[in-house]
């Protein structure tokens, strides 16, 4: 009997060390991004408006702040090299690598925009760079390497930091399309795997990162919840699904301005009268302002959650439509949380954890169109196993609602190297 290693297993050995490497660095990219982003955010916030004797929350405050972050967001993409990549409304979570040569004009615009107070998420931009690079690097090192598994270890890696954990890139690598492979599944994900644990394991050391918000604690399922389960997460895709129809007219109409400089000072224009509207809460990506609005839960009717709800959904579709680059994932899961807490508010029987998850549950299928993140998210923003269950009925008549329509995505035709894989956002 031969006890040492199979041809399947000493094929994946090699990759081990590679991907290591990238999912560590593509943490490290997005921790050294995030920090720089988060300096300039307190330099804005709180440090400008102190020394200037105004409130940091202020209408004025807010609308001069994301009309900058537009105007010089703009400049940036005007004059870097290689117009900063892409027109960001065409690209997804994960796609094709980009030239690195527009890759610091990618990292400028995402920290000026996560700083300035844009409601988008560093998702996007911060898997596309890290991409470009493992790609460029990787080939070099491992010309023998296929292209696209460069592609999924940085994904991976990223997907790990981005969530803490590695199997939040596992569930969304499973929903890539990708050339046909005859390889088992654990196969083709056994080095993505190693990247997604290595980035995954880098933040949580580094940074502590939590998703978890304060709610009261869910009693467990009974016979009502899976009704009102399904209701939220269908009615919560349905607002989602308005979003995704408005977000074409939106690109088109900013489109018409025609000069990027333009185009994203009317984007920060636009955007700062939403911030006004909506207050503080609206702004960022959104994930210490969805802790923020959960912990101070009783300040807030059902009215002005509903407010919170659509002024953040809109500012969402004018973000990514204008020109900013950044993800839909995690300023969808704040609409989500407002969302939940409006229909709590609506009727006092509904647990707020359960509709908290099935409104996150739902927009995010109508935005991202992936079931597995969905569901994995919704899961990990409130952590009781025991909602699993009416989270995946939950699931089923939202999904039908989303299937094959319209998706967040402009198609058009845009650079980038042919690896056979992509992702919606």
């Amino acid at each position: 009997m031969n006890y040492g290693a199979t041809p399947r297993a000493r094929a994946l050995l090699p990759l081990v060390v590679p991907a290591l490497l990238v999912g560590v660095g593509s943490s490290l990219i997005l921790l050294l991004l995030s920090w720089v982003a988060e300096r300039l955010q307190d330099l804005l916030w709180d440090t400008l408006p102190d020394a200037a004797d105004v409130s940091g929350t202020s209408v004025g405050w807010i609308f001069a702040v994301l009309t900058a972050a537009g105007l010089v967001v703009g400049l940036l993409v005007w004059k870097m090299p290689g117009h900063a990549g892409p027109d960001p409304a065409t690209l997804g979570l994960v796609d094709p690598p980009l030239p690195v040569r527009v890759l610091p004009g990618i990292a400028l615009t995402v920290i000026v925009g996560l700083a300035g107070g844009v409601s988008l998420g560093p998702e996007n931009p911060i898997t596309a760079i890290n991409i470009a690079l493992a790609y460029a690097l990787g080939v070099k090192a491992m010309p023998r390497t296929p292209a696209a598994e460069w592609l999924m270890l940085a994904a991976a890696g990223t997907i790990g930091a981005l969530f803490g954990t590695p199997v939040a890139a596992a569930l969304i690598l499973s929903e890539v399309a990708v050339a046909p492979d005859p390889r088992p599944l654990w196969d083709r994900l056994f080095a993505p795997l190693v990247a997604a644990g290595a980035g995954a394991l880098t933040t949580v050391l580094i940074a502590h990162p939590t998703f978890r918000i304060d709610v009261e604690a869910y009693r467990g399922p009974h016979w009502g919840d899976v009704l009102s389960a399904m209701v939220i997460s269908t009615a919560a895709a349905a607002v989602g699904l308005c979003a995704v129809y408005v977000f074409p007219y939106l690109h088109r109409a900013f489109r018409q301005l025609g000069h990027p400089v333009l185009m994203l000072t009317v984007g920060g224009l636009v955007l700062g009268a939403l911030g006004a509207l909506g207050g503080h809460l609206t702004l960022f990506k959104g994930l210490d302002e969805m802790k923020e609005l959960t912990a101070h839960s009783a300040d807030h009717d059902a009215g002005n959650l509903l407010l919170l709800a659509l002024v953040k959904l809109l500012a969402l579709c004018v973000a990514a439509a204008c020109g900013f680059r950044g993800g839909r994932i995690f300023p969808a899961v704040f609409v989500g949380v407002a969302i939940g807490m409006f229909a709590h508010a609506l009727v006092d029987a509904v647990p707020p954890a359960l509709g908290i998850t099935c409104a996150i549950l739902g927009v995010l299928l109508a935005t991202t169109r992936q079931g597995w993140l969905s569901l994995f998210t919704a899961a990990v923003v409130v952590m009781d196993l025991s909602l699993l269950p009416v989270l995946c009925v939950a699931a089923l008549p939202a999904w039908v609602l989303v299937t094959g329509r319209r998706e967040m995505q402009i198609e058009e035709e845009r650079p980038g190297r042919d690896v056979s894989a992509s992702v919606a956002s």
